[in-house]
């Protein structure tokens, strides 16, 4: 896991230079999921886990392709959003999984429940930058 400064996201594909875009990720599969294009997380939720468990644990730990701050991600499953230039739809909450506790910390499981992040799918192609904000689209609008 590295941070850059920009990626480019790709609608049916996910994010250029990610292991899962050129399908050598641990969960790429052989069939395209609309679900496994980007995932998303909360850096505040990361801290509140770090700190109930006393944990060392951060955000390049739980494995997620972007951070965010400020953004309820919770509340776009199922919404159409922008972050810079890229459309996105929120699908489902990313729960924590074996190979994440199996990685990290057996705690993850149950300490990141309904707190490890957002997957989403790339509606419309741009480039990803570090501080664009993450916004709602209005409905009708996506």
């Amino acid at each position: 896991m590295i941070a850059v400064p920009e990626v480019r996201a790709v609608e049916g594909r996910g994010l250029e230079g990610d292991r899962c875009f050129s399908g050598k990720g641990t969960f790429s599969a052989a069939v395209h999921r609309p679900d496994h294009e980007v995932t998303l997380v909360e850096s505040a939720k990361i801290a509140v886990f770090a700190a109930a468990s006393g944990l060392p644990f951060d955000a390049a730990m739980a494995r997620r392709n972007l951070m965010t701050e400020s953004a309820d991600l919770d509340a776009l499953v199922g919404r159409t959003f922008e972050i810079g230039e890229v459309v996105l739809r929120g699908i489902r909450l990313c729960e924590p999984c074996n190979y994440l506790a199996k990685t990290t910390y057996p705690e993850t499981l149950v300490g990141l429940v309904h707190r490890g992040g957002l997957r989403a799918q790339i509606v419309r192609c741009g480039v990803l930058r570090v501080g664009d904000a993450v916004r709602p689209v209005a409905p009708g609008l996506s």
